[in-house]
């Protein structure tokens, strides 16, 4: 018989005057975990009450002042916020999930649910071939460090049906592209993203996107952009953005808002008014932004858009070719002034040996290093790391994400992914926001600037993104809801990673519990990997 079949009791009278020891005839607690005594902040928004919370069976089971001390288990949370998990509704963890399973760089900052496959690409293992049904298959039977639920990326979708090339999709590529996108839906994928910025799905019209958003409404599903541009042309991007969620029905989420480049800061107030409205018109509108200033992306964001057409084979031809890389000087040099120069773009992802000594160090400093131009190290990166290099460039307004987090409709997203010091992600440089997004937001925007108080700080990183993602049982400590909680330290909750050391997890997340198990223990990971595919 289960001693999780009774109450706990005492020593129980056996004939003849015998008693078994306790062990033997105790009853299961009437809680799994009790997390006791701390100030819980359900995620509605609602202030905060000291309180405890029990767990039992994956679920939070009852939240009341005092629940006793009948569990297997007691966390005391006493001076501590005790959140549900964190919801990160941008990152780009997906096949990393396989590499570094325990999530270390997302759940050591509260992250306890992560939306990957956004910004139209997915990093496929080499055994999903592009195929979102077998990937969201090879998901499910592994074993997940956190909830991981993903969207299909509408590049790959294009690739597969069209190809890499700049070319019209035809009536039957979309028909095909429809059919597949239904079909990764109904396995269980959460939504389509776009990536405009980038090849190929920049080639895709807003015909294109009409037609596919229709079957994402079908679904309810979500629909993510990573607009066309987000600097010059901020504004008509966001026009587009919104023109396509109209015509669809699809519910839009504007991924890492920001009006990129000195030029255009002042056009925040255009953009969130424009939202304001869309949401005033019935559309279902949301934004996310990560709390950093700096971007990440691929050095191939130095090459125009027209000479990015085809196969990494055909572009490394066209680089090779003084007419393209005239151009492609030109182009970066533009980019660099508007950026604000040369200084303002840092190198943070090389292979060869030979051009190591270039991460961490910005366009200016390896020029000095080099003796060649900006323009032709940024050639030279692009040649002889074959296109695989990436940036981190300050192009953004700390005021101005400020106004971003200010808003109702916005919340905190990593744009970041999974990376542990340990095992081949540790040799990477990725940038800070891999590892400290949701401490440093808690950190500048609540405590330091007080932009935020802490309640509405924890809805936008919970409840908020839930909704967004329709998670049902996430998002709230409610009875019934999945134990996903996250307890720290509203006073120490602090980044800790850096541009030039960014493999360091962050200070003041003190226990995470994902789906009723005790991940994170006084800032340790048990090695428990209890997460599942959403």
């Amino acid at each position: 018989m289960d001693r999780r079949d009774f109450l706990k009791t005492g020593l129980l009278g056996l004939a003849g005057g015998m008693c078994l020891p306790l062990a033997s005839c105790t009853a299961r607690n009437q809680f799994d975990i009790i997390v006791k005594g701390g100030t819980i902040y359900d995620g509605s928004g609602s202030a905060g009450f000291v309180g405890d919370l029990g767990i039992l069976d994956g679920k939070v089971s009852a939240i009341g002042k005092r629940l006793g001390n009948y569990a297997d288990r007691i966390i005391d949370a006493k001076g501590l916020v005790v959140s549900p998990g964190f919801i990160d509704i941008h990152s780009h963890s997906d096949r990393k999930h396989l590499i570094a399973p325990k999530a270390d760089s997302r759940i050591f900052q509260g992250i306890t649910t992560e939306l990957g496959g956004n910004c139209g690409e997915i990093y496929f293992p080499k055994e999903a071939n592009k195929d979102m049904v077998r990937f969201l298959d090879i998901m499910r039977s592994n074993d997940l460090g956190i909830n991981f639920a993903c969207l299909v990326g509408h590049g790959d979708l294009r690739e597969r049906v069209v190809g890499p090339y700049n070319v019209k999709a035809s009536d039957e590529d979309l028909r095909r592209m429809c059919e597949l996108l239904d079909e990764a839906l109904d396995a269980g994928a959460a939504g389509l993203s776009f990536g405009l910025e980038y090849a190929p799905g920049c080639y895709g019209d807003i015909r294109e996107m009409e037609a596919l958003c229709r079957v994402v409404a079908q679904h309810n599903a979500l629909y993510a952009i990573h607009m066309r541009h987000e600097s010059d042309k901020v504004v008509e991007a966001l026009e587009e953005a919104i023109k396509v969620a109209e015509l669809s029905g699809a519910r839009l989420q504007v991924s890492h808002l920001k009006a990129q480049n000195p030029a255009n800061f002042d056009k925040l107030p255009t953009l969130l008014a424009m939202i304001d409205k869309a949401k005033a018109d019935g559309i279902d509108i949301a934004f996310d932004r990560y709390p950093y200033t700096a971007f990440s992306t691929g050095f191939t964001n130095f090459i125009p858009i027209e000479l990015r057409d085809g196969t990494n084979a055909d572009i490394l031809r066209r680089l090779e070719t003084k007419s393209t890389a005239d151009k492609i000087a030109e182009y970066t040099r533009q980019r660099l002034n508007r950026f604000g120069g040369a200084d303002k773009v840092l190198v943070s992802g090389c292979s060869l040996s030979e051009n190591l000594v270039y991460e961490g160090k910005n366009l200016a400093e390896c020029s000095e290093i080099s003796g060649k131009t900006p323009e032709e190290m940024v050639l030279y990166l692009l040649i002889s790391e074959k296109l695989s290099v990436r940036q981190a460039t300050f192009a953004m307004k700390e005021e101005n994400l400020e106004t971003i987090y200010r808003h109702p409709l916005s919340m905190p997203g990593s744009d970041g992914s999974v990376y542990s010091p340990e095992g081949p992600l540790g040799k990477e440089l990725p940038h800070p926001r891999a590892y400290g997004t949701f401490p440093r937001f808690f950190q500048t925007f609540v405590r330091e600037k007080k932009v935020l108080d802490l309640a509405t700080a924890i809805h936008k990183c919970t409840a908020l993104p839930a909704s967004r993602m329709q998670l049902a049982d996430r998002g709230l400590l409610k009875p019934g809801y999945a134990a996903d909680v996250t307890v720290f330290n509203p006073d120490t909750i602090a980044e800790l990673s850096t541009y030039a050391a960014p493999h360091q997890f962050p200070a003041g997340i003190e226990h995470v519990i994902v789906n009723g198990s005790h991940i994170i223990e006084n800032g340790r990971h048990s090695g428990i990997l209890n997460g599942k595919l959403l």
